[in-house]
């Protein structure tokens, strides 16, 4: 069950990764773009990680605080959740 868990979070965060990518190269040739409530709901699922070496490494998002604090918020608190599911 665990084995499952970790892929399936990991198919996350590849995507959030990618969609990044998608967004930013949308951005740049000024076409339809990524919804950012997109980006936050790959967060609230577990892809804070995939999510924000996207937002890093593409230098997409960056000049909006609410990306660059609120996803590791999400993550902290996420990883403060897993902590305490797993020790109770």
């Amino acid at each position: 069950m665990l084995i499952v868990f970790v892929y399936i979070l990991t198919i996350i965060n590849i995507l959030a990764f990618t969609f990044v990518g998608i967004d930013k190269y949308r951005a740049k040739r000024r076409v339809w773009r990524i919804p950012e409530k997109a980006f936050f709901w790959f967060a609230l699922i577990g892809g804070c990680p995939g999510l924000y070496t996207g937002i890093l490494l593409f230098r997409h998002k960056t000049r909006r605080w609410y990306f660059m604090y609120g996803i590791p918020v999400i993550f902290i608190l996420q990883a403060i959740l897993a902590y305490l599911i797993t020790n109770i």
